[in-house]
């Protein structure tokens, strides 16, 4: 299958979505996104390569491919398969999730240093700010035991993914009613690190297919 590009009009329908970044060297990051449409949803993933350079750009490049040519797949699938096709490369830190817009949930999971959350548009019983579960490890090298949570959407919901080249904490003060280029913008003039490779991308979910 050839690779899906982000400019997909089944992910305009259901997301509005940004990124912001900045390589180390100023020429390649090894800190990456992915928003990649299926035929009911969209992959979202921030992949960090380990370390910095062209070999960690190699790395997140790997499984940013893997990722677009797989997004029909189950997340511990897609895991799995990235886990496989990095083991030649540095290896890769990773927080990825799929939507599914038919059914209005999000099914994700973290392996590293990629933080993630679901920011809720409302506050209410059942419905309060996630984390996504992370485990300490190394896609490609060191695979630990993870879990897939899936949790349900509702329209204006926006999830934030950020290498550890943005600082922690970098949800405080998030104005929801913002886009979400300008959201990720404004973490990333705020919170991005100058030590490394920095990436947040936010997508904010528009309630179901148009």
């Amino acid at each position: 299958m050839a690779p899906l590009t982000d400019a997909d009009p089944l992910v305009a329908s259901i997301l509005d979505w940004g990124v912001a970044a900045s390589a180390l060297d100023g020429v390649k990051s090894g800190d990456l996104h992915v928003v990649a449409p299926w035929a009911h949803g969209a992959v979202l993933a921030v992949i960090d390569g380990l370390g910095h350079g062209p070999e960690a750009a190699e790395a997140a490049e790997v499984a940013a491919l893997i990722l677009k040519q797989h997004a029909d797949s189950p997340v511990e699938d897609l895991v799995r398969r990235c886990h496989a096709g990095l083991a030649k490369t540095r290896g890769a830190a990773m927080t990825l999730a799929s939507i599914d817009a038919r059914r209005s949930t999000l099914s994700w999971c973290g392996i590293g240093n990629v933080d993630g959350v679901l920011l809720r548009a409302r506050l209410e019983p059942g419905r309060a700010h996630e984390a996504v579960p992370a485990r300490g490890g190394v896609v490609g090298y060191r695979l630990p035991q993870f879990r897939i949570n899936e949790l349900a959407l509702f329209p204006s919901d926006v999830v934030v993914f950020a290498s550890d080249g943005i600082e922690s904490g970098f949800t405080r003060h998030v104005e929801l009613e913002c886009s979400a280029q300008e959201i990720a913008e404004t973490i990333f003039s705020r919170d991005a690190k100058t030590t490394d490779d920095a990436l947040v991308l936010v997508a904010r979910y528009l309630g179901g297919p148009a």
